[in-house]
């Protein structure tokens, strides 16, 4: 099996075991989501340990250890991205990514799941859709959105959506619901490792705010912004950005 079909059976069989645990276990709210971080968590790291013994593996859910700098090959993943809007009755805007880091390519396989659509998006087998509209959609946390993100919509004319889940921000740019997402004030490696990698497979345009590549597998693993976009719509953000 291609690290590509292993990441989307990996993603869609986490994200069937949380649509089983959100149906059937009585649990709401913040135990909810806890025990959905914890068993995804389980189920990754046991697959991965059987499909890819010699791998190292970074997660979200489990404690970081150094010895993955040295790995030419580590897994990156988010159990469960969105773990508020899984806990939250009748939100679909959560995730599961499922990303391959290697040494001197970068992501080179992933997958994002989003179990409560029934959609997985693999990187060995996606296309970006691109929908005509009057006025571009961006994207941008629910939570926490950007301070200058109402500034970066009126420039450029468009309208800004909250949403939950980085994974469900870039996969709603990917099939053409959105057409930019737009975040700062932090995320961590496993926030974006997935979606960024299916993204630029299907040919969108992700960077950090200031243009630069987002790189991974870092000691530290805190990636401070992202712009994921149509690549027409990249130049126009970014020199807003820079201004």
């Amino acid at each position: 099996m291609t690290d590509a079909r292993l990441a989307a059976r990996l993603a869609v069989g986490a994200g069937e075991l949380l649509l089983e645990l959100r149906a059937t276990s009585g649990l709401i709210g913040k135990e909810l989501g806890a025990r959905g971080d914890a068993e995804s968590n389980a189920y990754l790291l046991g697959e991965l340990a059987a499909a890819r013994p010699g791998d190292a593996v970074l997660s979200e859910e489990s404690a970081d250890s150094p010895a993955r700098l040295a790995s030419r090959r580590v897994w990156i993943v988010d159990p469960l991205d969105g773990t508020r809007e899984f806990a939250m009755p009748g939100r679909s805007d959560w995730a599961v990514h499922v990303a391959l880091w290697e040494a001197g390519r970068g992501i080179a396989a992933a997958a994002v799941a989003q179990p409560a659509l029934g959609a997985v998006y693999a990187s060995d087998d996606v296309r970006a859709v691109h929908v005509a509209r009057q006025r571009p959609v961006i994207v941008v946390s629910d939570s926490r959105p950007p301070g200058f993100a109402p500034a970066v919509a009126a420039t450029v004319g468009a309208d800004l959506v909250p949403m939950g889940s980085a994974g469900a921000k870039a996969m709603a740019v990917l099939r053409g619901e959105a057409d930019a997402y737009l975040h700062a004030g932090g995320q961590w490696e496993w926030d974006s490792a997935a979606p960024v990698g299916v993204v630029t497979a299907a040919g969108l345009f992700a960077s950090r705010l200031s243009g630069g590549p987002l790189e991974y597998n870092q000691p530290n693993p805190y990636v401070p912004d992202l712009l994921i976009c149509r690549p027409e719509l990249a130049r126009r953000v970014l020199e807003i950005l820079s201004g």
